[in-house]
């Protein structure tokens, strides 16, 4: 079994258990693409081109954990009606740490970044809302950071589920920009989260694990430069609610992802160098 297919199967099957609201009935089931077309797996109907013919039109109940964060997308949308997006532009999507970076634009210079997170954001939800998150903008790449599917309450993802719900937003990223990066940056070791720690970093592993899998996608690994030589969390790297970054964490995690936009893109215009080199060759000879 492929991993797109494996995503079809699971998000099909759980990307909605766990939740509080009432079981819905085979009919009123979130509906998600079926494999008609195997480069768009695990879409909800909610997602899609509604233009697209292979997509069935079945009116479909949205758990109320996902759709709480409606007014914060169409705050989101509105931002993008209101403004344009700079040539060249990173967008930055997921939850809470992406929000609450009010210095993304002196962090992140020389690059230009479009801010675009929200509340508690979790994979599950993004995954419902990327179409709406990605599609508007023309970016030069994506760097995403979600860190709340695993918190140690009785709603916590697994693993296998996380994988189908990035799978989910990854196709739709490189559907609408093919060939463009996507860069998942490692959940953080945030001192409020310490005691399920052990479960997040089995979720980073899965991430990198999908970054070297998938195509123009790629790891920010950060979480051990936030450990000290105990292996225990720097707590000036985070805020006094001890889940989110201090100042002081904003910028090593800035400095950490620019050094891998910086790696990354020095790697893919050699590549494009050496690929016009030898066009060049191939023509002359």
């Amino acid at each position: 079994m492929t991993r797109s297919t494996f995503a079809v199967a699971m998000t099909a099957l759980v990307c909605f258990s766990g939740f509080d609201s009432p079981s819905l009935t085979a009919q009123d089931q979130p509906v998600v693409q079926r494999a008609v077309e195997p480069a768009e797996p695990g879409l909800l109907i909610d997602d899609v081109d509604p233009d697209n013919p292979a997509i069935a039109k079945q009116k479909v109940e949205i758990p109320k954990e996902i759709t709480k964060w409606e007014d914060d997308i169409a705050k989101l949308e509105k931002l993008d009606a209101q403004s344009s997006d700079p040539p060249g532009a990173i967008l930055f999507i997921g939850s809470s740490s992406v929000r609450r970076w009010t210095t993304i634009d002196e962090d992140m210079a020389p690059y230009l970044p479009i801010r675009r997170g929200y509340g508690g954001a979790r994979y599950r939800d993004l995954a419902h809302f990327a179409t709406r998150l990605i599609r508007p903008h023309d970016y030069r790449a994506i760097v995403m950071f979600v860190a709340n599917d695993v918190s140690g309450g009785d709603n916590d993802a697994t693993v296998d589920q996380i994988e189908g719900w990035v799978d989910s937003i990854l196709d739709v990223a490189q559907q609408h920009s093919p060939g463009k990066p996507v860069f998942i940056i490692e959940i953080t070791p945030a001192p409020k989260r310490w005691s399920v720690y052990a479960k997040i970093r089995q979720v980073n592993d899965r991430l990198r694990e999908i970054c070297l899998t998938r195509p123009d996608t790629y790891f920010i690994e950060t979480a051990e430069h936030y450990l000290d030589r105990h292996n225990q969390p720097v707590m000036r790297f985070f805020d006094d609610d001890r889940l989110h970054l201090s100042d002081e964490g904003y910028d090593l995690w800035s400095k950490l992802i620019r050094r891998k936009l910086d790696d990354v893109f020095r790697d893919l215009a050699l590549n494009d160098q050496e690929a016009a080199d030898l066009s060049a060759q191939h023509t002359g000879s």
